[in-house]
């Protein structure tokens, strides 16, 4: 009996949409060896013309201002508005999206983006196959996410799922999993103490500072503040691909314990290790934190896509928001003289988190296509 086949369409346009696609697809590798074949598609780079080619590197510069970012965020973000779009959008993009129908045969079709759902629809209005969408957004969701001939949405939260219905979404074809994690956050985890030892990490609580592959945000900035505080911690700073921010803090005339690196595939080690999260406010760093059982402290968050993640992170006592360095400072000095704050913070993110989402989409996928 042939394989069934699984096309995952995502983008480069922040990490959240390529590190979800592979932790659904080494699910279905774990669940159901051997029985489906699964292909990644990034259709911006890969079919679409110029300039959305580009529209990985577009995201990387606005993102990094959000002024920029949220108002063509918000002004885009209705029914009516996505719909318009689309319609003038779909012209220019209808030979390239039955190209890559053409040349990517599928028994079902995998959404990890917003902006391929409805343009997607469109191009198999004659020849119409499964297709589900899996948000990859936490809490403030798109409307660009929700299409009404999706089979199913797969949300991470009962907010998205809200979010889906004010959108017109039936209710049934909406269902809460969360968010994909990687299978190394779930399985073969090293001894905690042990792993910290063959750091060169001391007993001390260690505060994790992240910014993502790319090392974004003011990490050099906050990591000074904690430095000059007198805090009785350890800092671990993850650079990520960001050389000049890893100068930057091996340039700090350090007053304490500290651990700086560059780019790593040992997150999960990481956050299993520390006893304090600070990072930005992005869905995927957010809920490997709630599996991690961290306490939040976040530093930064793109306007109107991020928003709601702090206001649940927040809402729900999983951690707080601390947009400047000295915010962060006074959250650190609050938690060390009352421990007991940081601990229900802790349990609060633990009891979040979501650690089988991906297992659980695998299933439901396998579900759809038989």
């Amino acid at each position: 009996m042939p394989r069934k086949r699984m096309l995952f369409l995502f983008s480069d346009t922040g990490g959240g949409h390529r590190s979800a696609t592979q932790a659904i697809i080494e699910a279905l590798d774990h669940e159901f060896p051997g029985r489906y074949d699964t292909k990644m598609v990034d259709f911006f780079r890969q079919y679409y013309p110029a300039p959305l080619k580009y529209a990985p590197e577009i995201y990387q510069k606005m993102s990094k201002m959000p002024a920029s970012w949220a108002l063509p965020y918000d002004m885009l973000d209705g029914e009516h508005r996505t719909s318009a779009v689309n319609k003038l959008a779909y012209p220019v993009l209808r030979s390239a999206m039955k190209r890559l129908l053409e040349e990517n045969p599928a028994d079902l079709i995998v959404s990890v983006h917003p902006l391929v759902n409805t343009t997607l629809v469109f191009a198999m209005r004659d020849n119409p196959l499964p297709f589900v969408t899996v948000v990859t957004d936490m809490v403030t969701t798109h409307a660009f996410w929700y299409d009404r001939h999706a089979d199913l949405i797969i949300v991470p939260t009962e907010a998205a799922r809200q979010r889906g219905i004010h959108f017109g979404i039936p209710a049934g074809n909406l269902k809460v999993i969360g968010l994909p994690a990687a299978e190394k956050f779930l399985t073969g985890m090293p001894d905690r103490n042990e792993w910290r030892k063959k750091m060169g990490w001391s007993d001390k609580p260690a505060v994790l500072l992240v910014g993502g592959g790319d090392g974004m945000g003011p990490l050099a900035k906050v990591s000074q503040a904690i430095n000059e505080a007198g805090l009785d911690v350890q800092v671990v700073v993850i650079a990520g691909r960001n050389e000049e921010l890893k100068a930057q803090l091996e340039a700090i005339d350090w007053q304490l314990e500290h651990h700086i690196y560059g780019f790593t595939t040992e997150m999960p080690q990481f956050m299993h290790a520390s006893d304090v999260l600070v990072t930005k406010a992005g869905p995927g760093t957010i809920c490997e934190g709630f599996i991690s059982g961290l306490p939040l402290i976040l530093y930064s968050r793109l306007p109107g896509q991020e928003d709601g993640n702090v206001d649940y992170v927040v809402q729900t006592g999983a951690g707080v928001w601390a947009p400047k360095p000295r915010d962060v400072v006074t959250t650190l000095k609050r938690w060390e003289e009352r421990p007991e704050l940081r601990e229900h913070a802790a349990r609060v993110s633990k009891s979040l988190a979501r650690p089988h989402a991906a297992r659980d989409i695998a299933h439901v996928l396998a579900e759809q296509v038989g």
